[in-house]
């Protein structure tokens, strides 16, 4: 896809949201049920993912651990957008990675220590790109891709969870 395939793809999408501002706000959902032992079945549209404890934890690595798939959506959502936004502004991408880490102190987790927090200290997103890019253009795809997606400015920004039980 080039520039201008992308811009005509959205441009209708665009159109509507500005005229129609509520069209724009559509809720994504994921739903999970309770699983054998300490587990929990997610159903990805694409797969069924069965999480459960990380060996930090007393899990035995087998199952998904909810931290790496935190990470996972950070990589995958990073990653289309930076397509997005190098297609957008004409920068060729040949191919290359994109890696997340993060620490954790599962003392906070496993509650041995009430001063630790529970969940990331720190998360660290790098992107090893095969391009031809100038300096400029490479800090251009550095501040569009961390402006656009999703999954990176829920993480810096924070957002407000409601919890029910019912």
């Amino acid at each position: 896809m080039n520039s201008t395939e992308l811009k005509n793809l959205q441009a209708p999408l665009k159109e509507k949201y500005r005229s129609e501002p509520g069209s724009a706000i559509i809720t994504l959902k994921a739903e999970g049920k309770i699983g054998e032992g300490i587990s929990c079945r997610v159903e990805t549209g694409k797969a069924i993912i069965e999480a459960g404890l990380h060996p930090a934890t007393g899990g035995t690595g087998l199952l998904a651990c909810s931290g790496d798939m935190l990470l996972e959506a950070l990589v995958a959502c990073a990653g289309v957008t930076l397509q997005a936004v190098a297609t957008a502004i004409e920068v060729e991408i040949k191919g290359g990675t994109i890696k997340a880490e993060g620490d954790l102190d599962f003392k906070g987790t496993l509650g041995v220590s009430k001063e630790v927090p529970v969940g990331f200290k720190t998360i660290r997103l790098q992107f090893n790109l095969d391009s031809n890019a100038t300096a400029e253009q490479m800090e251009s795809l550095k501040k569009l891709t961390e402006r656009y997606c999703v999954v990176y400015q829920t993480l810096v920004k924070g957002v407000s969870v409601e919890t029910q039980f019912q």
